[in-house]
């Protein structure tokens, strides 16, 4: 037998996995529709697929590639910020996902022991990404109860008190796991408040293709850069490319040596993201937005009908789903645990969600309706009204 010991203190105190537990409860559960997961349940264009496969067997498809991503894939890519996005100093990296990128950023930017700044509920694998990585001074929120928006008074305090400065504050916009965006003008303030203290902002714009071509409510995305922005992207979601993994990184071009860290990092990870990944990516995004547009729209009826399932749970308990593809509910009072609750709800009704405690909301539960089409997610949405119904009449009966 091992022992403890001999590992890694920082990996130790890492926080397993939400998802990691919620496979294993799906596992050890009978017939469980997962609303838990952040997926959509497209696959990416048939003609890039098409594509994709053509080139299997061409050499360079084995091969590596530049560490920053294929040539045409960061000029479609420059081009698509400067068009949708209006970042027009931007330099890019493309990389294995979303998540892989913020690593970077945060192994580029950050030392063991800075601190850094997040507000709930913020994003788990975000915040596993410091404790990784050596740091312990994760300063949190709060968020506007209402909005679950970044409270930008509290953030001035902050950067103004705390000393040494926070090294970083990261945001995600829309939310994960909150579903809920921030507007222009709360960015903009965000950004001037780390310009002025000198911390880094970095920005998860996930659902950025989900939002810009069809965002809930008629709300409007954002981008916003500067010397001390950093955003982040992904193919994962408006792509149906979860498994593809192809995410990048727009950092400001008038940064010096910014590229050359980031290289670093990148060339010791993964060298390059996936050849035939990045073909894919570049391929999906040559059939144009109005692609997304088509899958995204229908999103809404899946919103609608989790919306009146998790009606039970009583007014204004239900926040979220207006840009990206996540609804943020409230337990009741005598139901802390909230992973408790998704483990009867998984166990008895045949329903995954994920816990709220997770993202530092306890007693919260984050509902994802991207991943079924709307006939599975009405099954789903029946399940989750049940079980709900029967948790606020009678309790978690066994």
């Amino acid at each position: 037998m091992g022992t403890y010991a001999k590992l890694a203190k920082r990996a130790l105190e890492t926080d397993t996995p939400v998802m990691v537990q919620i496979q294993e409860l799906i596992r050890g559960a009978k017939d469980v529709m997962s609303l838990a997961q952040g997926v959509v349940y497209w696959q990416p264009p048939e003609q890039a697929l098409e594509k994709v496969r053509e080139i299997v067997w061409e050499p360079s498809t084995s091969r590596y590639g530049a560490d920053e991503g294929l040539p045409e894939l960061r000029e479609a890519l420059i081009k698509k910020l400067r068009d949708e996005n209006k970042l027009y100093n931007s330099s890019v990296m493309v990389t294995a996902g979303a998540n892989q990128a913020f690593v970077n950023l945060v192994l580029t930017l950050c030392d063991a022991g800075d601190s850094v700044v997040m507000f709930p509920p913020y994003y788990f694998n975000a915040y596993m990404s410091f404790q990784m990585t050596g740091i312990t001074n994760i300063l949190v929120g709060p968020g506007n109860p209402k909005t679950l928006q970044p409270d930008a008074d509290w953030l001035e305090r902050i950067l103004s008190e705390n000393k040494p400065v926070p090294k970083l504050v990261t945001v995600v916009n829309p939310g994960n796991p909150s579903g809920t965006y921030i507007p222009e003008h709360l960015l903009k303030r965000i950004s001037d408040l780390c310009k002025s203290a000198g911390s880094w902002l970095v920005v998860d714009n996930t659902y950025d293709h989900i939002c810009r071509y069809f965002m809930y409510d008629g709300l409007k995305h954002s981008c916003i850069e500067d010397n001390h922005i950093i955003n982040v992207f992904s193919f994962s979601k408006a792509y149906g490319m979860m498994g593809w993994r192809v995410g990048y990184i727009a950092y400001p071009s008038e940064v010096e040596g910014i590229g050359a860290q980031l290289l670093k990092v990148q060339d010791n990870i993964p060298i390059c993201a996936s050849i035939i990944s990045q073909r894919l990516a570049l391929y999906s995004l040559e059939t144009g937005p109005e692609w997304v547009r088509d899958r995204v729209k229908d999103l809404v009826k899946n919103r609608d009908l989790l919306l009146e399932a998790l009606s039970p749970l009583g007014e204004d308990a239900v926040k979220g789903g207006e840009g990206a593809i996540y609804l943020w509910a409230k337990l009741p009072d005598n139901y802390p645990d909230d992973f408790e609750v998704v483990r009867w709800l998984a166990q008895r009704h045949g329903i995954a969600v994920i816990p709220g405690g997770a993202s530092g909301g306890p007693g919260h539960v984050r509902i994802s309706f991207g991943g079924l089409r709307e006939a599975d997610c009405a099954v789903a949405a029946g399940r989750l009204r049940r079980g709900l119904e029967e948790l606020m009449r009678d309790g978690m009966v066994q």
